[in-house]
């Protein structure tokens, strides 16, 4: 029989061993967030910000899904394209020019507002801006907009996400909303996303990117490789940067150059696989 005083000591220690497993998760929860904070404070992640123009582009603005959203192309196409922006938002000049230009081939494209007219801004403070607009959320919101396009008589979906947008373009291929994805410049993306993929995808990385480097996009490669169900592509961008598909000086030559590469490789993608 335990006496009082054992008793007392068993409580005591079961005590201890309980807030030690709650500093552990709360320390661990901690780390988890400070490194999704970090990986979008350098300053590759805003760096060239555009100047963005609520009237720009050839379409124009409507209300998909409950969210915004510039569209552009036929509205009684069968085949949907989502843009999804990087933290600079809906309104970016390149990344509306970039959806009149797939809309040109034949594709509804919409381009989300994901961020409730709050895109970020230079002077902001990154990581406060992501705790309240997390891929998580972006994720939540597209299936209402993917469920208003079928239900319009859309057929098939692709998704293409820049940095940001890329965690939620390869969500929604893991739960199988969308027929292919490409993802360009991806942030918060990693190899057990990779695995979980049930979409073709291509995956178009920037030799010089400190949230997907080299090493990481090769990572993807060979786990798509051991995926025979899903179509996969990766190709590394020599000599850019992260976001140097839609974050580029319409005056730099190269710099277009380098970009319309980019956009003529996942026009041919939906092209493939979107149909």
């Amino acid at each position: 029989m335990i006496g009082i005083r054992e008793s007392f000591q068993i409580s005591t220690r079961l005590i201890r061993i309980h807030h030690s497993i709650r500093l552990a998760v709360s320390v661990t929860l901690s780390f988890t967030l400070l490194d999704c904070e970090e990986e979008m404070s350098g300053p590759q992640c805003c760096e060239n910000p555009p100047t963005l123009s609520s009237s720009s582009g050839a379409g124009c603005v409507t209300e998909i899904g409950g969210l915004k959203a510039y569209v552009s192309g036929p509205s009684d196409s069968k085949l949907a394209i989502l843009l999804i922006s990087d933290v600079y938002g809906y309104e970016a000049p390149n990344l509306r020019n970039l959806a009149d230009k797939v809309a040109g081939a034949g594709f509804y494209v919409v381009v989300p507002d994901f961020f409730y007219g709050d895109p970020f801004l230079p002077e902001t403070n990154i990581p406060v801006w992501i705790k309240a607009h997390g891929t998580d959320k972006g994720f939540e919101d597209a299936k209402p907009i993917i469920a208003e396009l079928r239900s319009k008589g859309i057929n098939a979906i692709g998704a293409a996400g820049f940095c940001w947008g890329a965690k939620v373009a390869i969500e929604l291929s893991k739960a199988g909303h969308i027929q292919a994805a490409v993802l360009l410049h991806p942030s918060f993306v990693n190899v057990d996303d990779i695995k979980e993929v049930k979409a073709p995808i291509a995956i178009l990385g920037a030799e010089i990117d400190q949230y997907s480097p080299p090493k990481l996009l090769k990572q993807f490669e060979e786990v798509l490789s051991t995926k025979p169900e899903v179509n996969g592509y990766v190709k590394i961008f020599p000599g850019v940067d992260h976001g140097w598909s839609v974050r580029y000086k319409v005056e730099d030559e190269e710099a277009v150059k380098q970009a319309e590469e980019a956009h003529q490789n996942m026009m041919d993608w939906f092209a493939q696989y979107v149909k």
